[in-house]
């Protein structure tokens, strides 16, 4: 995610100057050479990075780690630094449905910030394609499943790219967009069988998608040797929108990109080498 919001600032006109918080500044050097970027560091579980990382900063963009779930432990003094060095503004990449989900981190942090009346911008992304790139990889290269207790609940879905254009057009002009929240989604709503067949057909294989129950599930990833807390996130974004209203797509990528989103169809396309 973070690459990709570098990429589209590297890619467009602006005067910005942008600094990446790295863990290990030798080490990722290379690997952001191409971006037009100062690197400095910063580490989520080392609160004495923090004031060094955050000096001479206007703007934030803030992309949690998905294993660091604990919000009082890692994000509450960060923010409250946040505040004490005068950051403007946090652009922070939440998720859809936040406000209806105060057990999950990403409810918590967004509280925190406003509480710290600091101001903001929140988007907040649908269900990433890219997951299938990532964390759902496994099962479904290896087992040729998504493996996922979300019954026959519909998602919205969105490419990390098009999150990164959307951020990167933020920061540029981020006065437009000052105490905003944005929903962003591509133009489809999908349960997990029809991605599932969507797969399958751009594949060329046989995808199933197989939903256990909670248990099942945490036994499953526990034996595989998923982090407990990142367990509990994956079943809190995939089981609880079985008991919700299914999300609303939205307009706003298209509004402030001014291109369309892009579709689970041409994400497999784009995709194929990493999804096979």
């Amino acid at each position: 995610m973070g690459l990709s919001v570098l990429n589209h600032l590297t890619n467009q006109n602006n005067n910005l100057k942008v600094t990446a918080g790295v863990r290990n500044v030798e080490k990722d050097k290379d690997k952001l050479q191409e971006f037009n970027v100062s690197l400095v560091t910063f580490d989520f579980e080392n609160v004495q990075t923090f004031q060094p990382a955050l000096q001479g900063i206007d703007i934030l963009f803030l992309l949690r780690p998905p294993q660091l779930a604990e919000v009082e432990k890692y994000f509450k003094p960060l923010i409250e630094e946040v505040k004490k060095c005068g950051v403007r503004q946090i652009v922070f990449l939440s998720v859809q449905g936040v406000e209806n989900s105060k057990i999950i981190p990403h409810h918590k942090i967004e509280k925190l910030i406003t509480d710290l009346k600091i101001d903001y911008t929140f988007l907040r992304p649908a269900y990433f394609m890219q997951n299938f790139t990532t964390t759902l990889r496994s099962d479904l290269v290896n087992k040729h499943r998504i493996y996922l207790p979300a019954g026959r609940a519909k998602f919205t879905l969105i490419d990390v790219d098009d999150i990164g254009l959307v951020a990167a057009k933020v920061l540029n002009e981020p006065q437009k967009h000052l105490n905003k929240s944005y929903e962003l989604t591509n133009n489809e709503t999908l349960t997990f069988d029809e991605m599932a067949y969507k797969l399958s057909n751009g594949l060329g294989e046989k995808i199933k998608f197989v939903s256990p129950n909670l248990l099942q599930f945490f036994l499953t990833k526990r034996k595989e040797g998923v982090h407990l807390m990142f367990i509990l996130v994956m079943m809190m974004l995939h089981y609880f929108p079985r008991f919700q209203k299914t999300p609303n797509t939205t307009e706003c990528v298209k509004n402030i990109t001014g291109q369309e989103p892009r579709s689970f169809d041409d994400f497999i396309l784009t995709n194929l080498k990493s999804l096979q």
